[in-house]
């Protein structure tokens, strides 16, 4: 004698582990990467910070034929995730005909593998990375 059994509508307990397993097996690949992106876009505010720090000096230099007392420092890039500065422990360097800009991260950014964006008055362009992909 066969009985008619009626299927309960759901999921069972390996269905569940197995979505649970490949929702984990995503966040474990996506997170890395958007990580990556965040400090990406947070390396453009400290690129920013360089440059609009640069023209300053540049304006500066155009009316008083020296980068010196031209700007007090450190500077605070746009989203302040870094610092800019021309301290000599950093790599900086400010006279009165050149300079080397030290951009150096803030916060969450410290974990960036690009480590101190730097720029100088002739426009060569740094990281004390190692990374060239930084720039």
């Amino acid at each position: 004698m066969m009985r008619n059994r009626e299927r309960q509508a759901g999921f069972t307990l390996f269905e569940l582990l197995i979505a649970l397993v490949i929702i984990g097996i995503l966040a474990a690949i996506a997170y890395p990467t958007y990580t990556g992106y965040v400090q990406d876009a947070r390396r453009a505010d400290g690129k920013a910070g360089l440059m609009e720090t640069a023209q300053r000096l540049e304006r500066c230099y155009t009316q008083d034929s020296s980068y010196e007392n031209c700007i007090s420092f450190p500077q605070l890039s746009p989203d302040e995730h870094y610092a800019i500065d021309v301290s000599q422990t950093d790599g900086g360097l400010l006279t009165a005909t050149e300079y080397t800009l030290v951009a150096v991260p803030q916060g969450a950014q410290t974990s960036d593998t690009c480590g101190n964006l730097t720029l100088t008055q002739t426009g060569k362009r740094g990281s004390t990375g190692g990374d060239n992909d930084c720039w």
